[in-house]
């Protein structure tokens, strides 16, 4: 981990209250074209932001390529290495203080800027923690973070013996989330055999470190599973973009009368059958489906299938600021066909994980979905991430993930 400002980046306006570091309400990110010049630095290089004339303001690390130029760690005199040790405690920490590790042990220590450790996401599951880098600075600044993180771990009591990395191959983008855009491997033991087995509420799931997107369960739907499996009780449910059924196990352990798990990755809903048998739930009343979900609704809905309880939770629409209104577009057309096949008086709970979609612009897809559908969905709550997602007054970039649940 490089340590010592060797480089001084000034910026063009006065933005002193503007960032981190440079007041209590800051902004962790400094775009490239608020930087005077154009600075050859390599990734994770350490640099001291100073304002137009020269007056340092914070220290944070550089990033060669990405259009986030710098990102803030804290003020201009900041022993780094110290600031960084002290907040991945401070992070697990407080995760420990609310997490039932009886019930739960997968969930998120780091969540980046959330933490004020920026450019990083660490998840654990079970004995092993996943790191993912946000771009080429912030690889190059956290040198040597599995180690620490495995060290503070065992002082915290919680037991990681592996750490693992997503690595982008050959040509990739850091930040390229695609199907084969990245490799995963062990840099602190062994990278496990096949699926490992985590705990979330007392249900059981796999979880593949080595192939599995986001280790094989998104963690920031955790408490938003929970509220599902207290809506399914007797209730016919289906599960869009469903992965390996995190919310069909949670809706059939529950008490669903059915549930329909589809997913356009056979893969996937294979993993969701041994999901189903990790939790001993019966079969007979659960279906698996690989399809293309918005060809499936249209079939569903011509054939006049109804649903009490309908699950939407998409990969992203928009996964860049240029891609928005086309992702909107996407999110109406999407809702719209999940309002068909909803029963009147059901429940659809219509997700979202783009950062560049904001609540309001999510809701109206919804509410305008609905009537294109000719039906009113009736907003009982908007819900994001659980406790172990936190997002910062100063960063609403984080508040990435939307969960609306509505009636029909």
């Amino acid at each position: 981990m490089a340590l010592t400002a060797a480089a001084q980046v000034k910026l063009r306006k006065r933005l002193a209250r503007a960032i981190a570091g440079g007041g209590p309400n800051g902004h962790p990110w400094i775009w490239r074209d608020a930087i005077a010049g154009a600075p050859r630095l390599p990734d994770g290089e350490v640099v001291l932001v100073a304002d137009p004339n020269g007056r340092p303001l914070a220290r944070g690390f550089w990033d060669a390529r990405a259009p986030i130029a710098v990102r803030v760690l804290a003020g201009p005199e900041a022993d780094l290495e110290a600031t960084v040790g002290e907040r991945l405690r401070a992070a697990l920490e407080r995760r420990l203080h609310f997490i039932d590790r009886r019930e739960t042990d997968a969930f998120r220590w780091v969540h980046g800027e959330g933490d004020r450790l920026p450019g990083i996401h660490v998840d654990v599951y079970g004995r092993a923690a996943s790191v993912r880098y946000d771009g080429g600075g912030a690889r190059g600044f956290y040198r040597g973070l599995p180690a620490r993180l495995a060290a503070t771990a065992r002082a915290l009591g919680l037991g990681v013996d592996v750490v693992v990395e997503r690595r982008r191959r050959a040509g990739r983008d850091e930040t390229d989330e695609r199907e084969g855009a990245a490799t995963t491997v062990a840099v602190v033991g062994r990278m496990p055999a096949g699926e490992i087995e985590v705990r979330e509420h007392g249900l059981r799931f796999g979880v593949d470190l080595a192939h599995g997107q986001k280790g094989g369960l998104f963690l920031d739907q955790r408490e938003n599973r929970a509220l599902v499996r207290a809506l399914a009780p007797g209730r016919r449910m289906l599960n869009l973009f469903a992965y390996t059924g995190g919310f069909s196990i949670y809706a059939a352990a529950g008490g669903a009368r059915e549930t329909v798990t589809l997913d356009l990755a056979a893969p996937a809903v294979a993993a969701a059958r041994r999901n189903f048998a990790r939790n001993a739930l019966p079969l007979d009343h659960a279906r698996f489906v690989v399809d293309d979900a918005f060809r499936f609704l249209e079939t569903e809905a011509a054939a006049g299938a109804r649903y009490d309880l309908v699950v939407s939770d998409p990969p992203s629409f928009a996964s860049s600021h240029r891609a928005r209104d086309t992702g909107l577009r996407a999110y109406r057309r999407l809702h719209r066909l999940a309002v068909a096949v909803t029963a009147p008086g059901g429940t659809l709970c219509a997700a979202s994980c783009s950062s560049h979609v904001d609540r309001k612009a999510f809701l109206e897809t919804v509410e305008a979905g609905a009537r294109d559908a000719r039906r009113r969905f009736t907003l009982r709550e908007l819900r994001g991430a659980g406790p172990d997602h936190p997002v910062l007054p100063n960063f609403p970039e984080g508040d990435y993930l939307k969960f609306a649940v509505g009636v029909l």
